[in-house]
């Protein structure tokens, strides 16, 4: 067993058991996906530490134990089709391939966006693509989506996302206010989002997600 193998089962016990996370799919998806493989290769010793791991200014994988509780409130189906906004370099996309359909993971730095398709490709994730594009504007072309993911925090949702949500979908984003957040999940019902507070977690605002500011002379 090698010694990231030997971490991997470690975050699983210390981090992600101990959250109340407990569905068989999540903990078979994060013992069997290599971490270290998902972040810039200066960073591979990091890759466990129970904290956000920086990927480029204002990005980060999130911790373990936030991706794993957002994934348990969204509880992600077999059958179901994912929408992972600000994958970095892929490691939710092929945590999330494990236990979806498909995953469309959107990245609009490109050059995080190549890296994280060479990886899921190299580590054979054949379900889950990498489009490179604005995060804020999702991808219309493959929608709907029965569940949307966001990597990092958010303000405000724009609503050319929502429109993407299937009905009786699911999105899970970290509302931020200063350097507090919750993690919450909105669930469509009608055309219409109601939002439910899952857990508290903080992760720095992704592009596109935070509110206008308004400038007073």
């Amino acid at each position: 067993m090698s010694d990231f193998s030997t971490r991997r089962v470690m975050m699983v016990d210390t981090q992600v058991r101990p959250s109340d996370v407990t569905k068989f799919p999540i903990i078979e998806a994060m013992l069997s996906v290599p971490r270290e493989v998902y972040v810039p290769a200066a960073k591979r010793e990091a890759a466990y530490m129970g904290e956000n791991l920086d990927l480029a200014p204002g990005r980060v994988m999130l911790e373990a134990r936030t991706l794993a509780k957002m994934l348990d409130a969204l509880d992600v189906q077999p059958t179901e089709t994912v929408l992972d906004l600000g994958c970095g370099y892929g490691y939710s996309a092929a945590v999330i391939a494990r236990m979806a359909h498909a995953v469309i993971a959107v990245e609009e730095d490109a050059t995080l966006a190549a890296e994280a398709q060479r990886t899921l490709s190299a580590e054979g994730v054949d379900n889950a693509a990498v489009i490179v594009g604005p995060l804020a504007a999702g991808n219309a072309k493959n929608a709907p989506y029965d569940v949307i993911t966001l990597q990092g925090g958010a303000e405000v949702v724009p609503d050319a996302l929502l429109a993407q949500l299937r009905e009786g979908g699911r999105i899970g984003a970290i509302f931020m206010d200063g350097a507090l957040g919750t993690a919450m999940v909105g669930y469509k019902n009608d055309g219409k989002l109601t939002w439910r507070f899952a857990f508290n977690a903080a992760a720095p605002v992704l592009p596109g997600f935070a509110k206008a500011r308004v400038f007073a002379l």
